[in-house]
């Protein structure tokens, strides 16, 4: 597989880069983009040869789950089967921005994009790139770290070009991300639990959700 490498402004990406990036979503294909954290890999979550695909190209174990991009919190409400008081408290300080939640899927969603946990971790990203494309396409995306699993996510569109050359379609070279990546909870326990640390704290989370993490 020929990787191509397009430049763009990731604040103010043109439409073309937009729309290629887009036509190879809808035919399947893997794509790197810079997000307001690091570089991801993009694709069609609904689209079952896109997620094995997903997986080949980091090399990733079938048991762990691919999170989602959203556009707001409604399409997350189409994805997941029941979201509780937490999800829409935390979502409601912190998105868009660098917080995954995990939240009970759907039916809709394919068990694949779960790990076959029946969890789906869901975002929606300040990076103007990502929301332009999802408006494009209209639907969520697969939006996992751009790297070879157990290997450091790439921070510019250079490095992910030389580290998944071969194993995606297209690189969106938006530069260099700076982001500290994005912490993830889960809140479909009784309680929450802090699964990464990121760029937003254990006790941001505490203090919006008004009790800590369970013990």
């Amino acid at each position: 597989m020929a990787t191509d490498l397009i430049e763009v402004n990731p604040e103010q990406p043109a439409p073309e880069a937009i729309e290629r990036a887009a036509a190879a979503v809808r035919r399947g294909r893997v794509v790197a983009v810079p997000t307001d954290a690091l570089y991801a890999l993009v694709a069609d979550p609904m689209n079952l040869q896109a997620v094995a695909r997903v997986f080949a190209a980091k090399g990733r174990e079938l048991n762990r789950s691919l999170p989602l991009l959203v556009s707001d919190v409604m399409m997350a409400e189409d994805l997941a089967a029941e979201l509780s008081a937490r999800f829409y408290l935390l979502a409601r300080r912190f998105w868009p921005g660098a917080l995954t939640i995990i939240v009970p899927a759907s039916a809709k969603v394919p068990l694949k994009v779960t790990g076959n946990t029946g969890r789906l971790a869901v975002r929606q990203s300040r990076s103007p790139l990502l929301a332009a494309l999802i408006e494009a396409l209209n639907q969520p995306l697969i939006c996992t770290s751009a790297n070879i699993s157990g290997q450091p996510t790439c921070r510019s569109g250079i490095e992910a070009f030389a580290v998944m050359d071969g194993r995606v379609d297209l690189v969106l070279d938006g530069g260099l991300c700076t982001g500290q990546g994005a912490t993830t909870v889960d809140v479909t326990g009784e309680g929450w639990r802090l699964i990464r640390a990121g760029a937003i704290s254990e006790r941001e989370i505490a203090e919006v959700l008004g009790d800590p993490q369970p013990g």
